[in-house]
């Protein structure tokens, strides 16, 4: 780091000399002139304030209604025996999962974009944030491939469907919707796999920002996982539902 040597003049300016001696000139803010007027555009101070209000006032209810609409959810389906049939038990897991997002990744994002993107929290705890953010994200929209994959069944094959989508069955795919996001988040994250050299040199001599910047392999690897894989059996499966209904309206016409 360039050593600096700082020289007053007697204009009160401040001149700036670097190693490499490119002087720089800071001149002192002004607060009030001579006469007691306010400096031009101090004015904006209130508007400030005011944008920021509304900015965590819509995030907070953004936030707030994540929560309380999914726990509506949850408490629904615990309440009412009728409710609590096999797809339920995904629809409540999605929920929960939901609910983390907001309460996991929601709350930290929100912290940041209120301090013009300053993080507040540290080195550690911004592995933590990305973690769980990856991780929530990816386990909801397994959640909805798991949903579209017992739809499918339910309804192009009603007859096996309590033989195919049996409790155990049911445990299994909500384990592998919970564990496999780790592979893509906790892991590569906390080890540093998922971003270049240089990202992680940034982030040591800056604390206070916290970027989620990722390298190709782990760009692929993680938005197969997450998006792509997901989204290909979810658009068969609604696929084929929709032929199967609209076979079946069509025999009841006939």
């Amino acid at each position: 780091m360039d050593k600096l040597m700082w020289m007053t003049t007697p204009a009160t300016s401040t001149t700036v000399t670097s190693e490499e001696g490119s002087p720089e000139t800071w001149q002192p803010n002004v607060t009030a002139a001579s006469d007691g007027r306010q400096p031009e555009g101090s004015g904006g101070g209130w508007q400030l304030v005011l944008a920021i209000a509304l900015k965590s006032s819509a995030m907070g209810f953004i936030i707030v209604a994540a929560l309380f609409g999914n726990l509506l959810v949850i408490v629904s389906v615990m309440r009412h025996r009728k409710l609590r049939v096999l797809t339920n038990y995904f629809v409540v897991s999605l929920a929960l999962a939901d609910m983390l997002v907001a309460l996991c990744a929601m709350c930290f994002n929100a912290s940041v974009e209120l301090t013009a993107g300053t993080w507040l929290f540290g080195y550690f705890m911004c592995d933590v944030w990305n973690s769980l953010d990856v991780y929530f994200s990816t386990a909801s929209i397994l959640h909805l491939c798991c949903i579209s994959v017992d739809r499918y069944y339910a309804i192009v094959r009603p007859l096996d469907y309590p033989r195919i989508m049996t409790p155990a069955r049911l445990a299994a795919m909500l384990a592998v919707v919970w564990c496999s996001p780790a592979l893509v988040s906790f892991v590569p994250i906390f080890l540093g796999w998922y971003t270049t050299d240089e990202h992680l040199e940034f982030r040591r001599r800056h604390p206070d920002r916290c970027a989620f910047t990722v390298n190709k392999a782990y760009a692929v690897v993680s938005s197969s996982v997450s998006f792509w894989v997901p989204g290909v059996i979810m658009i068969f499966m609604y696929y084929r539902i929709y032929v199967e209904a609209d076979r079946q309206e069509r025999m009841l016409y006939r």
